[in-house]
């Protein structure tokens, strides 16, 4: 298997498999759309100026897992930080490690590009998942995240 950034300049080919991958996360949203916002989402993420990137893990050709984030500026941090706004595995192929590969692939790139933190949000009753950030050293924030969307 291997663990990789897509590169900015990916096939169209490759951003539809990371799209298919992604709907599995996309169908709680239950949007009649939510194919075409993923879509546009991937699209944008590809452009030159934009900060979001998007991780895979691949194997035998086939994308298992994927990551999007998006590097920001934090005050608090004093410079560059990741929001991971998903992680998301194939659900045949869960606790395998892949999500773990792909947190690791991410924390080295972020360490070698002059990122200060990362910061991310999983459901209050996902242990799995918040065992798993604990194991790679994510700590618990106590907040209240707002939204308002256009």
């Amino acid at each position: 298997m291997k663990v990789y950034e897509l590169s900015k300049n990916s096939d169209q080919e490759t951003l539809t498999r990371v799209a298919d991958l992604l709907m599995g996360q996309m169908e709680t949203i239950g949007k009649d759309n939510a194919y075409e916002l993923l879509m546009d989402s991937i699209q944008l993420a590809m452009e030159a100026h934009s900060g979001a990137h998007i991780f895979v893990a691949e194997d035998h050709e086939s994308i298992l897992g994927a990551a999007f984030l998006n590097v920001s500026i934090s005050l608090q941090k004093g410079g560059y930080y990741i929001w991971l706004n998903d992680l998301y595995v194939h659900k045949e192929h869960r606790n395998q490690g892949i999500a773990k590969k792909l947190l690791l692939k991410i924390i080295y790139w972020a360490e070698n590009n002059g990122i200060k933190g990362i910061e991310l949000e999983t459901g209050i009753s996902n242990a799995a998942t918040k065992a798993l950030y604990n194991s790679l050293g994510f700590y618990d924030v106590v907040s209240k995240r707002y939204g308002f969307q256009f």
